[in-house]
């Protein structure tokens, strides 16, 4: 089925809940309601349904329908369960996003980056070191490294922006899977550097390996983030 017809239809729903058009714990329209509404087939309406639910913003009940269950938050939210740029974050969390590139330069993975990020010893990469702002206040400071061979034409300009728009848009990459680990950890004086660290002594910190829709690594990112403006959020599911 056509991408664009359930990625829009996701989307409006999306949006329709995050801004309380459906509130919390209200019934979706059926169905077959949708269909009409998107004038489209049900296979389409389930599929972005199926993504509204991985994303943890719906319950569906056999037999009765689909529940919203998002509650919007204060706090800012990162979302673990998906794989979202940090402009698709600040967007959903209706926040004005900036990114300032500190740092770009195009590097050959030695013994000790290889056992960091996964690459290979000898890989030419990408080194990036961008400082995240939201709402003018800088809170995120990460440190990434890309595959030269597979995200070709990366600039500081487009760093600036967004990555992910670009290997999706540009390249025609299909961003997969990412394994990610969070920790809590000491503040550095690269930290200290960028970020108004207020009182606190630590950051949160998720590191993580993306890789393609081939299980080809292209990415390893150390994202820190000030710990009061941290809150991930996940969907878990039990399993029988």
């Amino acid at each position: 089925m056509p991408k664009a017809k359930y990625d829009h239809i996701y989307r409006d729903l999306k949006e329709k809940i995050e801004t309380e058009y459906y509130t919390y714990q209200e019934m979706l329209p059926s169905e077959h309601a949708l269909i009409l509404e998107y004038d489209c087939s049900r296979n389409t309406v389930r599929r972005a349904l199926a993504e509204l639910t991985a994303d943890g913003y719906v319950q569906p009940m056999h037999g009765k329908g689909v529940r919203n269950i998002f509650q919007p938050i204060e706090q800012t939210s990162f979302t673990v369960g998906g794989i979202e740029s940090f402009k698709e974050s600040a967007l959903r969390n209706h926040q004005k996003a900036f990114t300032k590139v500190l740092q770009f330069a195009e590097i050959t993975a030695d013994a000790k980056i290889a056992k960091k990020t996964g690459f290979r010893e000898g890989t030419e990469l990408y080194y990036l070191q961008r400082l995240h702002s939201l709402d003018g206040k800088p809170l995120i400071l990460n440190h990434n490294y890309f595959l030269k061979e597979l995200i070709k034409g990366l600039t500081p300009e487009i760093a600036s922006h967004s990555i992910y728009d670009y290997i999706e848009g540009e390249l025609g990459i299909t961003i997969a899977t990412s394994k990610r680990t969070l920790t809590v950890e000491h503040v550095t004086q690269v930290d200290e550097k960028y970020i108004d660290m207020k009182d606190y002594n630590c950051m949160a910190v998720i590191t993580s390996q993306t890789f393609d829709d081939n299980g080809v690594q292209f990415e390893f990112t150390q994202s820190r983030h000030r710990p009061d403006y941290f809150r991930f959020q996940d969907v878990a599911t039990r399993r029988k």
